[in-house]
């Protein structure tokens, strides 16, 4: 996983409520078994009408937001099933934050381990990122969203902001612990 480092990006305004990882990434895409690949299917039936062409009035059919790494989003996102599929497609997309009110438990503990930075912040502030027109930056390190001459501070847990900061899967979590892993197995040999 890729070390993570302040985002400065023009953030893509989704302003749903209870967006399911259904809907993030529909169940007839679920075929791939590594984690890349999934991007082109993000918000597919959102995205796409039945014959296969782009629905104009999406916003991620705006080639303005082609190069975006935030997502800005409403309350609930990331509900219905626990599937990992929609934060690989997120991810793959090339978004690594996602500013919401609220996430769904599974879906936000996803997102850290596979890199991408998920900050709960109130409704007003989200109604404003949602139509500034502004480059947004996201300060990991120092805890920060800065917009149109603003700072709003979000809280993290101190054990996955060092995660993200240094690149860190559960694995290379684990792996830290390698020597003392050692020590003991040799402790417990049998």
């Amino acid at each position: 996983m890729d070390k993570f480092s302040k985002v400065l990006s023009i953030a893509i305004p989704l302003d749903r409520a209870n967006v399911d990882t259904d809907q993030i990434v529909p169940k007839q895409f679920l075929k791939l078994v590594q984690r890349t690949g999934f991007g082109k299917f993000l918000f597919y039936d959102w995205k796409f009408d039945q014959g296969g062409q782009q629905k104009p009035d999406f916003v991620l059919n705006n080639p303005k937001y082609s190069d975006s790494h935030i997502l800005v989003t409403g309350e609930n996102f990331g509900c219905g099933s626990s599937r990992e599929h929609a934060v690989w497609a997120l991810k793959d997309y090339g978004l690594d934050v996602i500013i919401a009110p609220s996430f769904a438990d599974i879906f936000y503990n996803n997102c850290f381990k596979n890199g991408i930075l998920p900050i709960r912040i109130p409704r007003n502030v989200i109604d404003e990122l949602i139509h500034t027109m502004s480059k947004i930056e996201v300060d990991l390190e120092h805890q920060t969203v800065k917009y149109d001459s603003k700072i709003i501070l979000f809280a993290i847990d101190e054990g996955r902001k060092k995660t993200l900061l240094e690149g860190l899967d559960d694995i290379a979590v684990t792996l830290q612990y390698q020597d003392e892993i050692t020590l003991y197995e040799k402790s417990h040999a049998l």
